[in-house]
């Protein structure tokens, strides 16, 4: 693969983010090791599942949705007012990890790109 593609491009673009999100939120509702991060969440994920796919358009290289609908992601502001421990990041990573292996990309270099640098935004956002 090309190495001047961007991540997102990498990734598949849009419909493999949209891919990615969705599967990320089936599994914080389904797995028990990820009760506590849901409960993080409100009830209806549909604007957290936006969110998080117009970030990571724009963190991966591809539209800055979210910058252009909000502004400056600022994460770890926005996520100040929610207790994210080492307990709850290490959640969140696990679903991304999972919903990655699930789409089955078949470009290990890739995976591992975005596995650290996810991995690295995860423990960003611990203040607890």
């Amino acid at each position: 693969m090309n190495e001047a593609l961007s991540l997102y491009q990498r990734l598949g673009g849009e419909a493999a983010i949209r891919q990615l999100v969705v599967r990320f939120y089936e599994l914080m509702d389904e797995l028990p090791e990820a009760a506590e991060l849901r409960a993080l969440h409100p009830q209806d994920l549909a604007g957290s599942q936006e969110k998080l796919y117009m970030f990571l358009s724009g963190w991966l290289g591809g539209p800055p949705l979210y910058s252009e609908a909000y502004g400056h992601p600022r994460l770890r502001a926005r996520h100040m007012p929610f207790a994210v421990d080492r307990a709850a990041s290490d959640a969140w990573m696990h679903c991304m990890e999972r919903a990655l292996d699930d789409m089955a990309i078949d470009d290990p270099l890739l995976i591992a790109q975005l596995k650290e640098a996810l991995r690295r935004t995860a423990e960003h956002m611990r203040n607890r």
